[in-house]
This record gives C-alpha cells, sequence and structure tokens, in this order.
C-alpha cells in the first residue's frame, strides 16, 4: 500500500504546540520512569511483548498519567474531558497530534512512547499506531510507508555508537528519528535521510516533542542525498537490512539483491568520513555455501579505513523466513498466500546458495594508516551496554598496537583492566590447572586461555614496570632463560592488549 492509506500525521511545522505538549506530558509524569511507577514490572515488561490487558486493568482510574497512557501507548478513545484536564486539547486537534472520534472522544494519530536517555533525559519517539515496540497492535503492519518505533535493533545500535563530540553527523534510514535524537546530544549539525518522506516527518515531530534541535532531514536512498562535498565525523544507520525476495515494507526490505544494499552503504561510507571519523551501522549478510562468511565481509570494507566486525546471531534460512514473514503478520492471514510467501524465500536462497544469514555490527574508522586494522569475528555472548567507549578505546588500541613492535611493547608498561577475573580449570585436586581463563566483567565481556606466565604476567601488570622487566622476574621465578620467555610472550601480550584485557600505560 501507498502512504497515502495511513493516517494524516500531525503538522510538524508547528514547534510552539509540540513544545506545549511536551509540557503537559512532562507535568503528568508521562515519563520512562513514571510508566514504571504507575504500571508496576510486570505490566510494563508486557507491554514489551505487545500485550496490553496489563496495563489496561492498571489504567482503570482518572489520573492524568493513567490518561495519557490510554490515549497515547495504548491508543484508546479517551472522553475530550478527560483529556482537556491534561492536555492542551484545542491546540493538538488543530494541529493533528489527537482527532475527533464519536460525540465526546478523541484519539491520538500517533504512538508516542516515552523514552529515557544516556544522561537521563525525557524523550520522546513517535511513530505509527500500533508499530512501536509494545505497541496497542504490535509490529505486524503490511502498510508499505509505515513508521517503527524503538526495537531491540535501534537500542542496540544507540548503544554501540561512538559518543564523541563531533561537528556533524548523518543518520541514514532515520526511520522515527531515535538516532538523530541521540546524535543531536554531541553533535553540533545532524543530517538524517530516509527513503520514506513519512519517516522525515516523524522524525521532526520526535525531535520537537523531546526538545532537541531541528535536524536537517532529507528524501532519498543511502548516500543519493549527501552533497558530493559533505564529509561527517558520524555516520549512522540502521537500514532496512532484511534480505527478502521483494521490497514490500519499505521499513525492514532493502529493495537490492541479496545483501547487496548492505553492501553498499559500508563500501561508500569511506568516502563520507572525515579523518578519524567513525561509521556504525547493523546488518545482515549472506552466508554462502562454498564461501567464508568473513572474507565476505572483509571485501566490503573501504579502503582506507579500520573496521571491526562482530557477528552476534545467526539463522538457518528457514528461521530467517519464518522471523520475517511473522514481523509481517502474513502467518496470520491465509495460509495457502502465506505458505507461497514462504516458498518464495526458500527460492531466492537457493538460487543464491544461501544456507544461512549473520546479523552484527560494522564500525568503520577513516585512518590515514598505511596498513588498515580489520578484525571480522563472531561474538553471541552478551555484552555491557552502552558499548559506545568500548568501541572507542578498540581503535585506540589498534592504533597503539599497529606503532608498537615487539621491542616496543616489552619497554611499555601496562595495567590490568578493571573487573577482570582469573579464573583456574583442571582436575579436583591436581597440583597445576589444565588452563587458565582471564574473563572481563565489562564491555564485550571476553574470555581468553592464557599459560600460566601470561596469567602471572597479567596478574602483576600495575603500570609500574616495563613488561620486560615482569618477564625477566618471571623467569627468575620458573627457571626459564630471559632472552627466551622474551621472544616468545610478546604474541601473547599483543592479544592480552588487542581484547582489552591489558591497558597501556602512555
Amino acid at each position: 500500500m501507498s502512504n497515502s492509506s495511513l493516517p494524516t500525521l500531525p503538522a510538524s511545522d508547528r514547534p510552539e504546540v509540540a513544545a506545549r505538549l511536551r509540557d503537559a506530558l512532562l507535568g503528568a509524569a508521562f515519563t520512562a520512569d513514571g510508566l514504571l511507577d504507575l504500571l508496576g514490572a510486570p505490566a510494563y515488561a508486557a507491554l514489551a511483548r505487545s500485550e496490553t490487558v496489563p496495563a489496561l486493568r492498571a489504567t482503570r482510574g482518572d489520573t492524568p498519567l493513567e490518561t495519557l497512557v490510554r490515549l497515547f501507548l495504548l491508543q484508546q478513545p479517551v472522553p475530550h474531558a478527560r483529556v482537556a484536564d491534561v492536555l492542551p486539547v484545542a491546540a493538538c486537534l488543530e494541529s493533528g497530534w489527537l482527532a475527533s472520534v464519536g460525540a465526546d472522544e478523541v484519539a491520538a494519530t500517533v504512538d508516542v512512547r516515552p523514552y529515557g536517555g544516556p544522561d537521563g533525559e525525557d524523550w520522546f519517539i513517535v511513530s505509527d499506531l500500533g508499530c512501536a515496540v509494545g505497541g496497542a497492535g504490535g509490529i505486524g503492519s503490511r502498510e508499505e510507508g509505515v513508521v517503527l518505533g524503538v526495537g531491540g535493533a535501534s537500542t542496540t545500535l544507540a548503544g554501540i555508537t561512538v559518543r564523541t563530540p563531533v561537528s556533524a553527523a548523518l543518520d541514514l534510514g532515520t526511520g522515527s528519528g531515535i538516532q538523530a535524537l541521540h546524535a543531536a546530544r554531541h553533535a553540533t549539525r545532524v543530517t538524517a535521510t530516509d527513503l520514506n518522506p513519512r519517516a522525515l516527518h516523524i522524525t521532526a515531530l520526535t525531535l520537537a516533542l523531546s526538545g532537541a534541535p531541528a535536524a536537517d532531514l532529507r528524501e532519498g536512498s543511502l548516500f543519493e542525498p549527501v552533497r558530493d562535498d559533505e564529509t561527517y565525523e558520524l555516520i549512522v544507520s540502521n537500514p532496512p537490512f532484511v534480505i527478502s525476495p521483494a521490497a514490500r515494507l519499505t521499513y525492514r526490505d532493502g529493495g537490492m539483491g541479496g545483501d547487496d544494499l548492505c553492501r553498499s552503504l559500508v563500501q561508500q561510507a569511506g568516502d563520507r568520513l572525515r579523518e578519524g571519523g567513525f561509521a556504525q551501522f547493523l546488518a545482515n549478510w549472506q552466508h554462502v555455501e562454498g564461501e567464508d562468511w568473513q572474507d565476505r565481509l572483509r571485501s566490503w570494507v573501504p579502503r582506507g579505513c579500520d573496521a571491526w566486525i562482530v557477528q552476534r546471531e545467526v539463522q538457518d534460512i528457514t528461521q530467517y523466513a519464518e522471523l520475517w514473514l511473522r514481523d509481517a503478520g502474513d502467518h496470520q492471514g491465509d495460509t495457502a498466500a502465506y505458505e507461497a510467501l514462504y516458498d518464495a524465500w526458500l527460492d531466492e536462497f537457493e538460487a543464491r546458495k544461501v544456507k544461512a544469514v549473520g546479523f552484527g555490527w560494522i564500525t568503520l574508522r577513516r585512518t590515514d594508516s598505511d596498513a588498515p586494522s580489520i578484525t571480522v569475528e563472531e561474538w553471541p555472548h552478551s555484552i555491557e551496554q552502552p558499548l559506545g567507549d568500548t568501541v572507542r578505546v578498540h581503535f585506540d588500541r589498534v592504533d597503539y598496537l599497529r606503532t608498537h613492535d615487539d621491542a616496543a611493547l616489552l619497554a611499555a608498561r601496562f595495567r590490568l583492566a578493571d573487573e577482570v577475573i582469573q579464573e583456574q580449570v583442571g582436575l579436583p585436586g591436581a597440583e597445576d590447572p589444565e588452563h587458565v581463563v582471564l574473563r572481563q566483567h565489562r564491555g564485550m565481556r571476553r574470555a581468553t586461555k592464557v599459560d600460566t606466565v601470561g596469567a602471572g604476567f597479567a596478574g602483576v601488570c600495575d603500570g609500574t614496570l616495563s613488561a620486560g622487566r615482569i618477564l625477566d622476574a618471571i623467569a627468575q621465578l620458573v627457571g626459564e632463560d630471559p632472552v627466551l620467555l622474551r621472544d616468545r610472550t610478546p604474541a601473547q601480550i599483543r592479544l592480552l592488549v588487542e581484547q582489552g584485557f591489558l591497558e597501556p600505560v602512555r
């Protein structure tokens, strides 16, 4: 369906109405914390599963907050008189935030969802009715131009993004504007693009209602709206990365064959980055029969960029097809039609010799190094969010290791990172462990095996002695030739620095 079949959106050129609405929402404690206090943890969690009955039961009263929850989150018509006690109804009706229903009720025209910013900001994410995570209808719309609210993918990207101050940031495929909203905190100028003009309209509403500066909004696909002479210090995108046989849904389907959209996005980003700038994306990629998926992704990285690519999940083609057919609500319709769509997805994958689909993060950093670093890894384990500082420090470590040979490492001093513990694994009663594991409790929460020398070295690193002097002391303690120990240990030191267990003391 076209955008014309979707409800009319509120006026985006009435910032004074958005400001009055924001004040009213905050005055009624229509915030993330306020919702949790009102609904309680079980009903609050149920909303995230698109289950509304507990929230309906918790909002049977007539307090201002209950009225707003029923109006904007549960999308229930509410008597005009009740709403007039909370909101500037006339202004909201005139500018389109509300619509009259029947003789004496009003209803919301968009979903407005409280969202807590990283520093406790009270923000609001606007999306189409029933298309916010936890919306009254849940996600399942088949409208072509529908604009979704905040989901797991968008919060993941917001959490891994490097948040250093920048003069110019670019949000490609902005959707409801969540990435542009985050970027507005640390970017002097934010540009947001989207192929869907409805998404740009909703982004303007999100920013205005959240009290954030307006962004430079541009319609178009990928980098098309960006001029040739424009570069940025930060580029972020949660693109329509779903690999599907037909571009039915603008918000999720890329419209290119296979994973070509994600590949194009990554390859074109290098020329748009300023020196030292970051480009960070979520993406899907194909696992093709007879091809190493890591080599596939390495081929995407543009020249002049370091890259860190993390695969978080892999699904076989049947799981993948089922996930996205259910996302669009196709499983709820005619059985024969669903089976035909499912068959089309499998035909497409088989034609491309795709056996699975990976999901993860891609981070690029523009570098002037003659030897860019490309790290591609699989890490399906739990991490600590937000991860932006961990991502930034990863590239700092890349720079450090690139400029320090083995002799420089032995002359350097290191400090054991915070919250690293040591685990020893072996048979009960054995004199020595079979192996030693160092485990992080912060950031990526990595674990790595080390030998007894590596464990002893890491345990002594407090920033006071050089690596070489520590190894000489260990050699004397274990009766090993110090020259041989100095020869074989730098590789292990390099690994511990690369993975964040050891921090160089500058």
